[in-house]
């Protein structure tokens, strides 16, 4: 399946919009689209402040999604175009307990238009650039809104029933993709669910709640918005402004319509006999490779991505198996491809704090993009690790070392080769790129790194980022540090 093109697709709904000004029949539904005005609407904008939760970067395995602070909030949705564009400005609260870089004011601005999602550039030099992985997500936003989901309802000829204090009304939009929404007595909509896909907790419930709807901009509309993703909130909104009918259908940029469908194209360079360094993304990895097997560090992102690094070790090393993965922690960005895996038959080494974790997440169901591990499942393995874990054949020595008090994450590793000097982290360094902004202050995460690697005695000749622009020296993190520390 080509990336750009998710799961979920809304094109069945762009003409058939049309049957919400259709209402012959009466009933909860009928009644539900004629108080919140369906047939005149086109589109809705709507703007506040809140705050905003970062899926899948909770700061320990089983913790809430980290808050950000929202100072403005502006949504656009255009029904029949299946569009919509958000735009925030956010900025990380701050923790007196957890150690984190000065916070920055972040400004993002999202956009999504029937199967395909991108960013906008937020700065006159920058380009918009495709987010095939927030596609689904996006979508599913459109029809998380009362008026989206009504019409999607009245679209797809929705199931109604009487439940305990109102109705539930139910519509498939596509083979595998449903929304479920709640009708109070006065025909309000109070809550919309669907399920979108994750690859670390597979169907994963998105369940948006509507409280206190009062006519505004000329509809029916909340005054406070909340959505959950994965069990914790992602959005807490304060409505304080709506808009009808004045957003148009979202252009697409001409860089993304133009882009390529992003490929896993891994790279490889060699860091020491045996030892490879396989870049070509956001994400890296490394495979270590042992006597009768390899060792990978790192499964990122998702099945596609590290179904092509394990292609690439198999290329590279075509007589052994990966026997073992190594994961530095539990954020989705660096655990999406551990199933994976799982599948190809390692056993995963990872802090002992991360171990439950997974084995209660990886029991949910994937049928909206079965994975290898979904589709012939095998038991996971684990090895758990609260202080130093060695991985040996005898020639080769590797080190799993916890990062102990490093505030990113708390169940964190670092990984050493002690006979050929090298250090694999990720998340608590990531080299700058050339030309880059310095920093303010001191980011404690460079900071923690750095002493740990000098309380465990490391002697450290090449340091391997699994973000970033490269390997570098010791002294490069040290340069860093001081630095920032003396601006500081």
């Amino acid at each position: 399946m080509n990336p750009v093109i998710p799961r979920l697709l809304p094109r069945p709904l762009l003409g058939a919009l049309l049957v919400a000004s259709t209402l012959a029949h009466a009933g909860p539904l009928e009644d539900a689209a004629r108080l919140y005005k369906i047939d005149g609407v086109q589109s809705v904008e709507f703007s506040g402040s809140g705050r905003w939760y970062q899926f899948g970067q909770a700061p320990a395995p089983g913790l809430a999604w980290p808050a950000f602070d929202v100072s403005s909030y502006q949504a656009g949705v255009h029904f029949e175009s299946a569009s919509a564009r958000v735009q925030i400005k956010r900025l990380q609260v701050v923790e007196p307990q957890r150690a984190r870089p000065a916070p920055v004011e972040q400004v993002v601005d999202q956009a999504i238009r029937a199967n395909l999602a991108w960013n906008n550039a937020t700065t006159p030099q920058g380009t918009a650039s495709v987010q095939a992985a927030s596609a689904e997500e996006r979508a599913a936003e459109i029809w998380s809104t009362p008026q989206g989901f009504l019409k999607a309802a009245l679209a797809h000829g929705a199931k109604v029933r009487t439940v305990k204090g109102g109705t539930e009304v139910s519509v498939q939009i596509d083979r595998l993709h449903r929304f479920v929404g709640q009708l109070d007595s006065r025909g309000q909509v109070t809550r919309v669910q669907t399920w979108i896909d994750s690859p670390v907790l597979g169907d994963t419930l998105v369940q948006t709640t509507f409280e206190d709807q009062r006519e505004q901009g000329g509809t029916l509309f909340p005054s406070h918005i909340v959505r959950t993703q994965g069990g914790f909130p992602v959005l807490d909104l304060q409505v304080s402004q709506v808009k009808l009918n004045g957003f148009d259908p979202v252009r697409i940029p001409e860089e993304v319509a133009a882009a390529q469908a992003p490929s896993a194209k891994v790279q490889v360079s060699k860091l020491a006999d045996g030892v490879f360094y396989l870049t070509g993304g956001t994400h890296h990895s490394v495979a270590i490779e042992q006597k009768d097997h390899v060792v990978l560090v790192e499964a990122p992102l998702s099945e596609v991505r590290s179904q092509a690094v394990i292609d690439k070790v198999h290329e590279l090393v075509a007589s052994k198996p990966i026997r073992y993965v190594v994961n530095t922690h539990a954020h989705f960005d660096h655990s999406g491809g551990l199933r994976t895996l799982v599948a190809e038959g390692a056993t995963v080494v990872t802090h002992q704090a991360n171990i439950p974790y997974y084995q209660q997440i990886w029991q949910q169901p994937h049928h909206i993009n079965p994975d290898r591990l979904a589709i012939k499942p095998v038991k996971a393995r684990f090895e758990g690790l609260s202080q130093t874990h060695v991985l040996s054949d005898g020639q080769r020595e590797i080190r799993v070392l916890p990062l102990q008090g490093n505030t990113h994450n708390d169940a964190f590793v670092l990984v050493y080769l002690p006979a050929e000097k090298i250090a694999i982290e990720v998340d608590a360094y990531t080299p700058p790129a050339a030309g880059a902004k310095p920093l303010v202050s001191a980011n404690p995460y460079a900071v923690n790194l750095q002493t740990n690697i000098e309380q465990y005695q490391l002697d450290v000749q090449q340091l391997v980022p699994l973000h970033g622009p490269g390997v570098v020296k010791l002294d490069d993190l040290k340069a860093f540090n001081n630095v920032l520390a003396d601006a500081h």
